[in-house]
């Protein structure tokens, strides 16, 4: 594909849509001649702005993906499985950012700072977009695992209210301010517990081994991600009252023996990586400070005291940015790169 695309945003009301239009706003890999704004029959005929015009939300509904080069998906698993297939007959490539399509065998899970080769083969015409939270994990491992490689790896994460979308991110805020009033936080919706001065060690479902759907992720896709079909990967995964940006601990046992100073190094070179890690000055990532950033912070590398070819750090990145519609718009950079010559 040459020249201006026409792209459509599928979820544009939600807030990993939001984000994709507020990315697709100041993209330079993507020249747009049309962006198409794609919701339900509830959001159709909302007017938002997208560069300097106001742009109608249309219905998803036959036909609407008629001339549509690019397709973004931001909604439920079950829209993507109905909607993804009629956009490619139409002409589209899909970016899915939903869990329908990540681990089928024809489908690549893509971090273009990963796995960007990957892009290409894609015969369904769709390409899934990862976790958030495994997203974050693996900018951080990628380089590690060039270049001595990633054998096992032990992960807690600090999910943000964000992760569960605007509504759960409303609540945080209220539950807050009705706790901080001396009243008792609202019933939650949006999670299964108030977040206000709390966390809960459960995002998504249990499954019959009494991990979470979110963990399960975090293991399949990694091993999908990073080619190791075998990796180990122990995931303990957490909601905190924080509004947006996951943090997460990492330990990794790898292939041989590595410095802190030689990972940091690693880390520093790589894209879409930056090195917070001065703990004699109370530096290190955080939350607040990368919220609405693009690159994932790495800081607190240390040597494991659990693994003897160990490293132990702390990565946070911004869930609704990096973790969702920046490395859609990523992938579709890419896409649009195939056959101009221009470099990925």
């Amino acid at each position: 594909m040459t020249g201006g695309k026409t792209v459509a945003i599928v979820g544009a009301t939600g807030a990993v849509g939001i984000e994709l239009r507020d990315v697709l706003e100041s993209a330079n890999g993507i020249e747009i001649d049309e962006l198409r704004l794609i919701a339900s029959a509830r959001s159709a005929g909302t007017r938002v702005p997208f560069r300097g015009d106001e742009l109608e939300v249309r219905e998803l509904a036959d036909g609407v993906f008629g001339g549509v080069d690019i397709a973004l998906f931001a909604a439920s698993g079950d829209v993507s499985r109905a909607w993804a297939s009629p956009a490619v007959e139409a002409g589209a490539v899909v970016i899915d950012n939903s869990s329908a399509f990540r681990l089928d065998a024809d489908v690549p899970l893509v971090v273009p700072e990963c796995n960007p080769e990957q892009v290409a083969e894609r015969p369904r015409g769709i390409i899934a977009n990862p976790n958030c939270s495994t997203i974050i994990l693996v900018v951080a491992l990628a380089p590690l695992h060039r270049a001595v490689g990633v054998e096992r790896v032990v992960v807690s994460t600090y999910q943000a209210a964000s992760g569960a979308g605007l509504a759960a991110m409303e609540e945080l805020r209220s539950s807050t301010r009705a706790v901080l009033g001396g009243a008792e936080p609202p019933a939650p919706e949006a999670l299964p517990h108030s977040l206000a001065f709390n966390l809960f060690p459960r995002i998504d479902v249990f499954r019959d081994d009494d991990y979470t759907r979110e963990e399960d992720k975090m293991l399949y896709e990694t091993r999908k991600i990073l080619g190791v079909p075998g990796l180990a990967v122990e995931a303990t995964c957490v909601r905190v009252p924080v509004e947006r940006s996951h943090s997460e601990a990492v330990t990794v046992e790898l292939g041989a023996a590595m410095e802190p100073e030689a990972a940091r190094r690693l880390f520093a070179d790589a894209p879409g990586l930056v090195v917070v890690d001065e703990p004699e000055h109370s530096r290190y990532p955080q939350p607040r400070d990368f919220s609405g950033a693009d690159p994932v912070a790495v800081g607190r590398v240390r040597v494991s005291r659990a693994f003897e070819r160990g490293l132990t750090f702390w990565v946070v990145g911004d869930q609704l940015r990096k973790g969702a519609a920046l490395n859609a718009v990523q992938i579709a950079d890419l896409v649009c790169a195939e056959g101009s010559g221009t470099p990925s």
